[in-house]
C-alpha cells in the first residue's frame, strides 16, 4: 500500500481526557501495515473512501465529544425508538391473553404456548439470512423494512379468530423482528469505540422496560374504549399502527454506516472513522469473507457467551408469555392484571443502570452478573411455594422474579469486545442469536396449561436455567477491561 493511501495511527488519549495538555489530534495520510490487516483493506473498507476524498484533517478533544454526542442523538434514539417497539409489539400477545383471547379464539392445551414460541422459532430460521443481508445491504434501509412489515403483520392478528390465523401472523412477525438485535449490535460496533460500547449498548436493551411501563398503560386504556371490537383486537391495531407511524422518523434519522450519516460533514466522516481505529474491527465492508467467518464458528468463546444467552432465554420467553397469567391467577382481574406489569419495570430499569456503572466501575463482569440472578431464583421459589391465599405476598415475589431482565444487556455487552471484522461481527451476532431463539422457543414449552395458575414445572426450569448461568458466567474469562470506560 502506498504512503498516499494511508493514515498514521495515533497514539490513544488517556482515559480520564480532561487532563490532557494536547489541544488537538493530527490525521495524516499515512496507515501502518497492521491496519491493513485489522482494519480492513482501502479497497475493500466502504469509509475508505471519504479517507481519500478529504485527506489529513485535524480535530481537537472538543471535536471528537461533539461527534460523539451526534452518534448518540441520530443512531442511539432511533435504535432505542425501535427496540421499544419490538418489545411492545412483542408482548402484545400478554397484554392481550388477559381479555379473553383464548377464550374468544378458542385456544386449548398447548396452542397459547406454541404462539409464545412460533416468533423465537421463526427468528431461528431466518437468522441466517439476516446474517447475509447485515453484510450485503445497507443496514438501515434493511431494518425499517422490516420494522414496516411487522407492524402490519401485528394489525392483521386483530382480524384472527383462530389458532391458524394467529400462528401465521405471529410467525411473520417473528420473521420479521428476528433482524433487529444483530442489526443493532453490529451498529453499534460499527459506531462507537470499544470503550463507548457498554453504555450505547445498555442504552438501546434498557428500552424493554419503558416498554414494560408503556405497554400496560397503552392496554388499559384501550380495554376501556367500547369501539365495536374487542379489547384484544384493539390492543394488536393500536400497536401495530404504532410501529407504522414510527417508520418514516426512523428511516429519516438512522444512516447505514458512517459514510452515509448525512448528520456529519465529509471532515467529522473522517474524525468518527479515526475514532474507530483503536477498535482494530473495522467499520463495515460488503465483502463476505469466509476466513472470519469460520474464525468465529470455531471460537469457544463464541459458545460460552451463546450457551449464557440460552439460559437467560429460557426463562425470559416462559414468563414473558406467561406472567400477565401468573399474575392474573392472584385473584386480580383483567385491568389490575395489566396495571400490576408496570412496578417490576421502574426496579429493572434503575437495576439496569446501576449494574452498568458498577460493572464498568469495577472492571468484573461476573460478580454483577452472578448478583442478579439471585433476584430471579428467590422470586420463582417463592411463587411456588407462598401460600395462594396470599396475593400480595405472591405479587411482591413476582416483582422479584421479574429482575431478571438486566441480565441479558449486561451479557450482549459482554459478547460485543472481541469480534474484528464485518463478517465475525455478523456470524458471531447470528450465532448468539441463534442459541438465545433456541431458549425462547423452549420457554414457553415448559409451562403447562393444565398446572394453571402455579405452573411448576416452568418456575423450575427457569430457576435451574439461573443457576446454570451463575456457572456459565464464572467459567467465561473477563473480557479485556482496557475498552471500558
Amino acid at each position: 500500500m502506498s504512503s498516499q493511501d494511508r493514515i498514521q495511527a495515533q497514539p490513544l488519549p488517556p482515559k480520564d481526557d480532561k487532563d490532557l495538555d494536547i489541544k488537538h489530534v493530527e490525521v495524516v495520510d499515512d496507515v501502518p501495515e497492521v491496519i491493513d490487516n485489522k482494519y480492513l483493506s482501502h479497497a475493500q473498507d466502504d469509509a475508505a473512501k471519504i479517507l481519500r476524498e478529504v485527506g489529513p484533517v485535524e480535530y481537537t478533544i472538543e471535536d471528537d465529544r461533539r461527534i460523539l454526542r451526534k452518534l448518540d442523538i441520530w443512531v442511539c434514539i432511533p435504535m432505542f425508538i425501535v427496540y421499544t417497539l419490538v418489545h411492545l409489539d412483542k408482548s402484545a400477545l400478554s397484554y392481550a391473553v388477559v381479555f379473553d383471547l383464548k377464550k374468544d379464539t378458542h385456544l386449548v392445551g398447548k396452542q397459547y404456548s406454541w404462539l409464545g414460541s412460533i416468533i423465537y422459532l421463526m427468528q431461528l430460521i431466518v437468522q441466517p439470512l439476516s446474517a447475509w443481508a447485515l453484510v450485503k445491504l445497507p443496514i438501515a434501509y434493511w431494518v425499517v423494512g422490516n420494522v414496516f412489515c411487522w407492524g402490519v403483520s401485528l394489525c392483521c392478528m386483530s382480524a384472527c379468530h383462530n389458532f391458524a390465523g394467529l400462528l401465521a401472523t405471529r410467525a411473520l412477525l417473528g420473521a420479521f423482528e428476528a433482524t433487529i438485535s444483530p442489526s443493532f449490535i453490529a451498529m453499534t460496533q460499527m459506531f462507537w469505540r470499544r470503550r463507548e460500547q457498554t453504555y450505547r449498548n445498555t442504552a438501546w436493551l434498557m428500552s424493554s422496560s419503558v416498554a414494560g411501563l408503556i405497554g400496560p398503560i397503552l392496554s388499559f386504556a384501550i380495554g376501556h374504549v367500547k369501539s365495536g371490537i374487542k379489547p384484544w383486537q384493539g390492543i394488536f391495531l393500536f400497536l401495530g399502527c404504532i410501529t407504522l407511524a414510527f417508520c418514516p422518523l426512523v428511516f429519516w434519522m438512522l444512516p447505514n454506516d458512517i459514510s452515509s450519516a448525512k448528520f456529519l460533514t465529509q471532515n467529522e466522516k473522517v474524525i468518527a472513522i479515526e475514532r474507530l481505529r483503536d477498535n482494530n474491527t473495522g467499520t463495515k465492508t460488503s465483502e463476505w469473507k469466509w476466513d472470519q467467518c469460520r474464525e468465529a464458528m470455531t471460537d469457544p468463546k463464541t459458545y460460552m457467551i451463546a450457551l449464557m444467552l440460552t439460559s437467560m432465554a429460557i426463562p425470559s420467553s416462559g414468563i414473558g408469555t406467561f406472567g400477565t397469567l401468573i399474575t392474573k391467577g392472584f385473584g386480580f382481574n383483567s385491568f389490575d392484571t395489566i396495571l400490576f406489569q408496570m412496578p417490576p419495570n421502574v426496579l429493572t430499569l434503575s437495576f439496569l443502570i446501576d449494574g452498568t456503572w458498577v460493572m464498568n466501575r469495577i472492571r468484573l463482569r461476573f460478580p454483577v452478573v452472578a448478583f442478579f440472578t439471585l433476584f430471579p431464583i428467590a422470586g420463582a421459589a417463592a411463587l411456588l411455594y407462598v401460600p395462594r391465599t396470599n396475593p400480595h405476598a405472591l405479587l411482591g415475589a413476582y416483582f422479584v422474579i421479574m429482575l431478571y431482565t438486566p441480565l441479558q444487556p449486561l451479557v450482549y455487552s459482554w459478547a460485543n469486545m472481541n469480534a474484528a471484522g464485518t463478517t465475525k461481527q455478523r456470524t458471531v451476532g447470528a450465532i448468539l442469536f441463534i442459541f438465545q431463539c433456541a431458549g425462547n422457543v423452549a420457554g414457553p414449552q415448559a409451562y403447562l396449561d393444565d398446572e394453571a395458575p402455579v405452573y411448576k414445572t416452568g418456575l423450575y426450569t427457569d430457576m435451574a436455567c439461573w443457576l446454570l448461568l451463575t456457572k456459565e458466567n464464572s467459567l467465561l474469562p473477563n473480557p479485556d477491561f482496557q475498552y471500558i470506560l
